[in-house]
């Protein structure tokens, strides 16, 4: 008989590009940092632990553009390195500090782990943390997919050029990244726009994911509800993401991450080390901030200074109780959902931000560990598998045409368009009808001209994330996300009109060269309304 139906998880990394050269050091860089030795580094230990003992498994990634550049940028891996060891030297200390107290066991399991991730880093992947994420998807446990260029929310591009760049730059730049062919996308806050699946077409991608009532709510309405992809008419197929087992792991109030025995995020030893002790982790500033060791657990709903120490392996043992609870719920949905589908198999679609994972629930990596294993041992009704390999198994689908949507608050555009940062659109729109006028006008640049086109580019890309509209309106990093959006949006202005004006200042485009050193094999052309124009008329 087989599984009774199929779970496909899907963890969306992605940071914004965050690079600062003029700087020593640069606060929003540790973000990366964080993510690395929290996240991505913690992930792939598991799977290469997995792998090691074989142990079965299948999980679906979007590794986004910016976030590769990162990965493979040499000033912000030595810089990372820089992270990791001194979080290795305090965590030496911190093991003689702590001997006869409660907080011996964390301070144990920070020196072992990060020690343990800088042998991965630097034995195993010489490096270079993307060699790692290849590798898994070469044994063919990962599917790594992409997303828009600099996480352009596509709906709100008016200039179908801007979208066709924001998909065709990133198609490009994962081809060079993973030696193959690109199957799959993460559009930008799951942000799906009817018609813009023509440009994911064109560049051979095979399937996106939304949000479940952009599914719903598609015409007709889908057979099998958000338990089977669809075809949109252009015939890339859509997954949806499914809300049941999305709360049970998203919501820190009714979810697994408010656990009492789990790691509380919002205590660090950045602030409750003396001073003199922790200034050494602390940037050049001085300023007192989180450095990521965190000796506390979340006790409850009490106030921080009440929080009770954090004992590691307590943590590993709620983790192991939720990855079983997660299993035994999607063993009882799927079996419920075959009653109901019978001439085809369920699937569950479980969408997450990757960072939720180790970064801000420290023990998921645990769960997802705990979870593979129960998965592979202990069942035979769940089977874990990647989007591509479902298609592969049911290739005829029905054609749906879904409706605009986003994973955001309230499911479409007020994250990104509100009265906090629709300023930014004017600019965002007028610099990409200046892109496509550039890149008609002069179609076969060479020397400092292609130099200074290719520039405009990135900086209309950069500008184009939908992470500073997002920090905009939520509040955290606006003034961070607001100068940058300015810095790109004057950036753009300063070259078109040296261009246009026929004075282009190499100094000035050398820097910036420098600066946002984001997609170094681009070509401005992408944007030239000619391309864009052919790939809608063939629809």
């Amino acid at each position: 008989m087989g599984e009774t139906g199929f779970l496909a998880l899907v963890l969306h990394a992605h940071l914004p590009f965050i690079r600062h050269p003029e700087y020593p050091d640069f606060l929003e860089e540790d973000w990366f940092f964080e993510a690395m030795a929290e996240t991505y580094l913690p992930l792939l230990d598991v799977y290469e632990r997995l792998t090691a003992e074989g142990i079965d498994f299948r999980i679906t990634m979007s590794l986004t553009p910016p976030l590769c550049a990162m990965m493979a940028d040499g000033l912000l891996i030595s810089r990372f390195r820089y992270y990791l060891n001194s979080r290795i030297e305090l965590s030496e200390k911190e093991l003689t500090r702590t001997r006869d107290t409660q907080f011996f066991y964390a301070a144990q399991m920070y020196n072992k782990k990060f020690k343990r991730y800088r042998d991965l880093f630097e034995d195993y992947y010489r490096g270079n943390i993307l060699n790692g994420f290849k590798k898994f998807q070469d044994l063919g446990k990962l599917e790594i997919i992409t997303c828009c260029a600099t996480h352009g929310y596509l709906p709100l591009q008016t200039h179908k050029e801007s979208v066709h760049a924001q998909i065709k730059i990133a198609a490009e730049d994962y081809r060079r990244k993973f030696d193959r062919s690109l199957r799959g996308i993460w559009l930008a806050e799951c942000a799906y726009n009817p018609g813009d699946d023509i440009f994911l077409k064109e560049q051979g991608i095979r399937f996106f994911f939304m949000e479940s009532h952009g599914l719903m709510h598609g015409t007709p309405r889908p057979k099998y509800g958000i338990y089977a992809p669809v075809y949109t008419p252009n015939g890339v197929a859509a997954f949806a993401r499914d809300m049941e087992s999305a709360q049970q792991v998203w919501s820190a109030e009714s979810g697994y991450p408010g656990a009492p025995d789990y790691r509380e995020f919002y205590r660090d030893l950045g602030y409750d080390l003396d001073y003199d002790y922790i200034k050494p982790y602390l940037h050049s500033d001085g300023v007192r901030r989180n450095i990521g060791m965190k000796y506390h657990k979340i006790t409850g709903k009490v106030p921080l200074n009440q929080k009770q120490p954090y004992y590691p392996q307590d943590a590993k043992k709620t983790a192991a109780e939720h990855a079983g609870n997660f299993m035994f719920n999607r063993q009882q949905q799927l079996k419920y959902l075959a009653s109901i589908i019978t001439d085809r198999k369920p699937l569950v679609v479980s969408m997450y931000d990757a960072e939720l994972y180790g970064h801000w629930w420290y023990e998921g990596v645990d769960f997802l560990d705990y979870l593979f294993r129960k998965i592979h041992y202990d069942q035979k009704e769940i089977k874990l598998i990647t989007p591509a390999e479902y298609l592969a198994q049911n290739p005829v689908n029905q054609v749906v045409q879904p409706s605009m949507s986003s994973w955001g608050d309230k499911g479409y555009h007020d994250v990104w368009l509100n009265s906090g940062n629709d300023w930014i659109y004017r600019h965002l729109i007028k610099a990409a009808e200046r892109m496509t006028e550039l890149a008609d006008k002069f179609p076969d640049a060479e020397g400092v001209l292609r130099r200074a086109l290719n520039q405009a580019a990135r900086e209309l890309l950069l500008m184009q994330s939908s992470d500073w509209a997002f920090l905009m309106t939520v509040g955290t990093a606006k003034e961070y996300s607001t100068k940058r959006t300015k810095d790109h949006i004057n950036r753009f202005n300063a070259i078109y009109d040296m261009i246009t004006g026929n004075r282009i200042d190499e100094g000035y485009i050398w820097d910036l060269e420098q600066k946002d050193n984001i997609f170094p094999e681009i070509d401005y052309n992408v944007y030239a309304s000619k391309e864009t124009r052919d790939i809608l008329s063939a629809k």
